[in-house]
């Protein structure tokens, strides 16, 4: 049995995410959001959805991208 990546927990039923050739298993996608999502270059909040591109930077939203309001 092998044990989520962000949690500890120990389970029968992990499932593997792969990004930027780093592969970890997880109990859930809370946990897998937690260790493996982008992070915002300015407030570093978790980007779930497509980010604001900037620069070369992945922003949240275009305000800590500088580009909006």
């Amino acid at each position: 049995m092998d044990t989520c990546a962000t949690c500890g927990r120990a389970a029968e039923d992990l499932f593997s995410v792969s990004r930027d050739g780093m592969s970890k298993n997880f109990d859930s996608f809370e946990c897998a959001a937690h260790l493996m999502a982008p992070r915002c270059a300015h407030c570093q909040c978790t980007i779930l959805g497509h980010p604001t591109r900037h620069e070369g930077a992945a922003f949240c939203c275009a305000h800590c991208a500088g580009t909006g309001n």
